[in-house]
């Protein structure tokens, strides 16, 4: 009788996994760069097109609409197919390169709407796919999350500058066009080097870090769907407001200084999203979450008296809060849900804050066109009092499961 014996993993095989993790977390950690970068050339575009069209920002700004309703609808049907199929992230990076080019070479108006819908229902794929496969290769779920966050801020804080760049390069057509390219290449180079096994669903656990009862469960879920209404709603309309009230309330300034004061004001969110990982380590992350809910309304209200040199440092303050929240966001839900049906989760939250973005580029038209930015902010921080509410009371319900969980896990005397 042969006994065959089952060898440990070697240090060789270790080293070779860790490296597979950290190629995938890379290729990851770009795709959002990417992802917050394409779904936000548009706002700034839509100031060059004014001059082209002769149409008002109000009027141009709806273009973007069906992009960002497209960016919450397909999360679901993402996050369904992420679960089954890992090829996903292909899909991602050559959808999303294949829509800008089609925007850059759009005739019409009709068609650039058309192109900006396809570029929203690709770049839909990332935050329910993307974000699930960052949890499960991570090692250290805090920092790993935290770092791929600033890489999506980064991806906003540069969108704003680098559009206003191209745009004045190559008008507001190679501002698309360029990174359509660069989503191709960097397609082709995903399909090369990343590890084949993490393009495909693997045997994950069904049961969640913390369990709780059902009733909890529901509870829990019910408030972060408030969350996420509201985080959805400030995230996006200050996101895509965020160069117009730099060129308004700050006068005298052109186009590729609004770009570089848009981008000082979203790397304040990269630097709190830092910040974030690391204080997650010491504090629980519910009680971080109420902290910089507060943060987010009080900024926003600041936001919406201040002007000059003082909006900046209202704006910066404000975008911190908004960055850092997210990330704290991400690893509450990680902690609470199973690996197995995570991105399913995911996409249900980024469905509804996504698809809710399509309601703040409506209603910064609207608001704007009634009120300017003093009365778009003073509604947002309305939507902000929402989110602090449903923070706090999240913050409360888990911080009694871990109080229980504590308990339990304590030895017996």
């Amino acid at each position: 009788m042969t006994i065959t014996a089952t060898a440990a993993p070697s240090a060789s095989d270790a080293a070779t996994d860790l490296a597979n993790r950290r190629l995938s977390i890379a290729f990851l950690n770009w795709a959002h760069a990417i992802d917050h970068f394409v779904i936000l050339i548009y706002p700034t575009v839509v100031i060059a097109l004014q001059a082209v069209y002769g149409d008002s920002y109000s009027t141009l700004i709806y273009l973007a609409t069906a992009s960002f309703v497209a960016f919450g609808l397909f999360s679901l049907p993402a996050g369904w197919l992420g679960d089954h199929w890992r090829n996903m992230m292909t899909l991602f990076y050559f959808g999303v390169g294949a829509s800008l080019i089609a925007a850059s070479l759009s005739p019409t108006l009709s068609v650039l709407a058309f192109a900006l819908f396809a570029l929203g229902l690709f770049a839909a794929i990332y935050h329910p796919v993307g974000t699930a496969m960052i949890v499960e290769a991570a090692t250290q779920r805090g920092r790993t999350l935290a770092f791929n966050g600033v890489c999506g801020n980064l991806g906003v804080s540069l969108a704003a500058g680098i559009t206003a760049a191209l745009t004045a390069l190559f008008s507001w057509r190679g501002a698309f066009a360029v990174p359509g390219v660069i989503c191709i290449i960097t397609g082709f180079a995903y399909l090369w080097f990343a590890p084949k096994e993490n393009r495909h669903a693997a045997a994950r656990s069904k049961l969640p870090d913390v369990p709780m009862s059902t009733a909890l469960a529901v509870a829990i879920f019910a408030l972060f769907l408030l969350v996420a209404v509201s985080a959805g709603l400030v995230f996006n309309t200050i996101s895509v407001a965020l160069p117009k009230i730099v060129d308004e309330r700050i006068s005298g300034i052109s186009l590729i200084e609004v770009g570089g004061l848009t981008t000082a004001v979203f790397l304040c969110g990269a630097v709190a999203q830092l910040t974030v990982g690391r204080l997650v380590e010491r504090f629980p992350p519910h009680i971080l979450f109420a902290i910089l809910a507060i943060m987010q309304f009080s900024g926003v209200v600041w936001s919406a008296y201040a002007s000059g040199t003082t909006l900046l440092f209202a704006l910066a303050f404000t975008m911190a809060a908004i960055y850092g929240q997210i990330t704290v966001n991400d690893l509450i839900i990680a902690r609470y849900s199973a690996d197995a049906w995570r991105a399913r989760v995911y996409a249900v939250r980024y469905f509804v804050t996504f698809m809710i973005s399509g309601v703040a580029v409506s209603m910064i038209a609207f608001l704007h066109a009634r009120g300017g930015f003093g009365l778009v902010l003073g509604v947002t921080a309305v939507v902000a009092l929402g989110f602090l509410v449903g923070a706090i009371a999240i913050a409360i319900l888990a911080n009694g499961v871990e109080k229980t969980r504590a308990e339990q896990l304590q030895p017996a005397e």
